[in-house]
């Protein structure tokens, strides 16, 4: 399967609710390149869904537009785009075999008997769904089910495959399982996949780029390691992973190379420094002008002297994961920093000291 490209210009899609006007989407753009695993992530209601559909047809848009491969993707009828959509709720029919239910879209196509069954056959096989293929979906398991709707979405040969929160109806072991069958299956086919879903931890595992959305709007573009390590704003720092949030005040404001001062007296020059978005600027009190971001990881917890004293307040084993959660003069609440091991000499109680290494760090001003 060959993977297209899309773009999407200026997209914009307004809902009318109770005589209001409701934007679901606020001038959205972005490139899918052919063959691109293409994530749209965000909170329940942030216009991600919305996007999705406008994109496979099943919402019209009030403004913008979408090109695939250059042609005016939004002038071709939705059942001629030759997408192939896979939904949260799987949409099986019960009374139909699992061979029928993923045959009904050929079938409707008008494709003769034998071609049904070759294509019926291999798209099974690829997904090792033969064993199964005279039973009915009551009969298979959640995962199984899953499996068949993206055989059903696959077996015509679509340009492009478009999921909406596929795994959310899946316990956590078979979503981490079902994602990377998917990823896998993508990057056999090389076909062009969008996807959406909440859940950021998911979409970090398996995209090549990422699309942050925010009330309606993209907050950031960018590949996963890009934007776990350079939020470009407080509220996609917040969002993707853990994330500690330090006021202090700027030194040398106004200049490219602006440090951070903290309440402790410690100073810090982050290696990232982001002018935060102008919705965001209320959330940094005047008087310190200024935040640090540090992931709980990056923090540095040590017994000896650091930058920043703090002591110990909790200590949690999670799995494979050490967690302190420290108090200090430097933040209004608890700080959170996480290890693969046990620290010597520290434990609930204990006084400590934090260092933040520069080169993780996020600095954020007006």
């Amino acid at each position: 399967m060959a993977g297209a490209a899309l773009s999407v210009r200026n997209l914009t899609k307004v809902f009318a609710a109770g005589g209001a006007a409701v934007t679901a989407v606020a001038d959205v753009s972005f490139d899918v390149t052919g063959g691109e695993f293409f994530t749209m992530l965000g909170p329940s209601g942030c216009g991600k869904t919305t996007t999705l559909r406008v994109i496979a047809g099943l919402e019209q848009a009030t403004s913008g537009g979408i090109l695939q491969d250059g042609r005016d993707f939004m002038a071709t009828p939705p059942q001629r785009r030759n997408i192939g959509m896979v939904f949260q709720s799987y949409a099986l029919f019960p009374h139909l075999t699992i061979f029928e239910n993923v045959a009904y879209g050929l079938r409707l196509r008008g494709l003769d008997a034998r071609a049904i069954e070759r294509r019926v056959a291999a798209i099974l096989g690829l997904l090792q769904l033969e064993p199964y293929a005279q039973r009915h979906p009551a009969d298979m398991s959640g995962g199984q089910q899953q499996r068949v709707s993206i055989a059903r979405a696959l077996v015509y040969e679509p340009s492009m495959l478009l999921l909406d929160e596929p795994l959310a109806n899946l316990d956590a072991k078979l979503r981490v399982l079902m994602r990377e069958e998917i990823r896998a299956l993508q990057r056999r086919l090389g076909i062009t996949t969008l996807y959406v879903t909440h859940d950021q931890e998911e979409a970090t595992a398996i995209s090549d780029r990422l699309a942050v959305f925010d009330h309606g709007r993209l907050a950031q573009l960018g590949a996963p390691e890009e934007i776990y390590a350079q939020p470009q704003s407080l509220f996609v720092a917040d969002f993707i992973g853990r994330a500690n949030f330090l006021p202090a005040r700027l030194t040398l404001p106004g200049a490219p190379d602006a440090g951070a001062i903290f309440a402790a007296g410690a100073t810090v020059r982050p290696a990232h420094t982001v002018r935060l978005p102008a919705n965001e600027t209320a959330r940094i009190n005047a008087a310190d002008g200024a935040i640090v971001m540090i992931r709980p990881e990056h923090l540095v917890l040590a017994a000896a002297a650091g930058d920043i004293a703090c002591r110990v307040v909790r200590t949690q084993l999670l799995g494979g994961l050490l967690r302190y959660t420290v108090q200090s003069d430097v933040a209004p609440g608890p700080i959170l920093v996480e290890t693969t091991r046990p620290l010597p000499g520290i434990g609930e109680g204990a006084t400590a000291w934090l260092t933040i290494p520069p080169a993780d760090a996020v600095l954020y001003h007006r």
